[in-house]
């Protein structure tokens, strides 16, 4: 399978939702403080990303007040 293919699965998780409900924010105030679509973070959200740029990740993590490793995570 090459990494192009829609069945590929790389292995990350996203931990959006557990951050989200943590701090009893919504998806749609996420989206408005980080300047990102809530359709682009639901794909994040459901581990559908394929690509996430790092000022995106870096808008999330301070939003959130997390860290990367807080937002995502490899799943073993």
């Amino acid at each position: 399978m090459s990494p192009a293919d829609p069945g590929d699965d790389s292995g990350i998780h996203c931990r959006l939702d557990a951050l989200l409900e943590a701090r009893g924010m919504t998806l749609t105030a996420l989206s408005e403080a980080v300047g990102v679509s809530v359709v682009n973070l639901s794909v994040l959200k459901n581990d559908r990303a394929k690509a996430i740029r790092f000022s995106t990740l870096t808008a999330i993590c301070d939003a959130l007040g997390c860290d990367v490793g807080d937002l995502l995570a490899i799943r073993r």
